[in-house]
């Protein structure tokens, strides 16, 4: 396994101490997350015949995190994650008014958002590292002073447990995601395009030409959106369809079948040529499927270029721009 060395994360950012901590089980799996951003560094699992590989997009330092084009890779997004639209909501009367980054909306959290900052660990041990954050009223345009955590937990099972917590002094908005690009094939492979997906999701929720939901919830029965059954990501990824010429492919939300705040499916992804399977759990109400549209000839770890869809998100999430749409369901 080529794991990336706890050195090249050992710094300081805005004055504060960034490291690298790596989780490991029984079974031989290891996971890597570094307090910047609380991104998920590395995760490396078995194929079919018991050889290991990197199944996240990432890089191999911490300079490369702090300076990425592409801010998200691995994080974990806040205060809001997903879009808001042009930048404003209002609660209890008042307006607010946040940073515009993404077109005219405003996009997982703003111009620094909870993956630009570094987080305190306050737990650690062998198989889990917990991380904590204080936003503080008013940063980013958000009222209240939020704490929240993230503890990820690799366990003997094979699973990966990241779990939040949030606490405002404030009514606030607050939608909390990872931001990991998975590629069962291997990180650096090429194209998740030959991957098999199914979305436990009848219903998503379309978007207009800014990425933005126009507040419908549809069914994605007769359309390149429905994923109820496996079928490879990219069937129908290229199709003369207007939510996918918005997104330049997958960059939506789907309405997951399990009651919010019950833990349910939501997602299976399978790598046929490795036989890897990553299965989605959560409490969230959504899933964002997104298959990296917007990544061209990234550096990636030890020298990779990562290219175009060679790598997908599935973002558990309340839907977005929620704040804005009292028919959706917010927390």
């Amino acid at each position: 396994m080529n794991i990336v060395k706890e050195d090249l994360f050992k710094g300081v950012y805005d004055g504060k101490p960034t490291g690298l901590y790596t989780l490991r089980n029984k079974n031989g799996l290891v996971a890597q997350v570094t307090n910047y951003g609380a991104i998920i560094v590395s995760i490396f699992v078995p194929d079919r015949k018991g050889n290991f590989a990197d199944v996240v997009l990432g890089y191999d330092n911490i300079a490369d995190y702090i300076n990425m084009n592409s801010p998200c890779m691995g994080a974990v997004c806040g205060r809001c994650a997903n879009r808001i639209e042009k930048g404003r909501f209002t609660i209890n009367g008042k307006q607010y008014t946040l940073a515009v980054n993404n077109g005219p909306n405003h996009l997982h959290g703003g111009i620094k958002g909870f993956n630009r900052v570094v987080w305190s660990v306050v737990d650690e041990s062998e198989h889990s590292v917990k991380m904590e954050y204080l936003s503080a009223d008013g940063e980013e345009g958000y009222p209240g002073n939020l704490k929240v955590s993230v503890s990820y937990t690799l366990t003997d099972d094979d699973e990966l447990h990241m779990d939040f917590q949030a606490t405002s002094d404030k009514a606030t908005v607050v939608n909390l995601a990872g931001h990991s690009y998975f590629n069962l094939a291997g990180d650096g492979s090429g194209s998740i395009c030959d991957h098999e997906l199914m979305i436990r999701g009848k219903f998503f929720t379309p978007t207009d030409e800014t990425n933005i939901p126009t507040g419908e919830i549809i069914s994605v029965k007769g359309t390149p959106f429905d994923f109820t059954s496996p079928k490879k990501i990219g069937r129908d990824i290229n199709l003369d369809d207007e939510q996918l010429r918005f997104g330049a492919g997958y960059d939506h939300n789907w309405v997951l079948d399990h009651p919010a705040g019950d833990t349910g499916l939501a997602a299976r992804a399978y790598d046929p040529s490795s036989g890897r399977t990553l299965e989605v759990y959560t409490t969230q109400p959504g899933l964002q499927l997104y298959t990296a549209n917007w990544i061209d000839n990234e550096k990636g770890k030890f020298g990779k270029k990562y290219g175009k869809r060679w790598g997908l998100a599935l973002e558990t999430q309340n839907f977005p721009d929620a704040v804005n749409k009292p028919h959706f369901p917010s927390p």
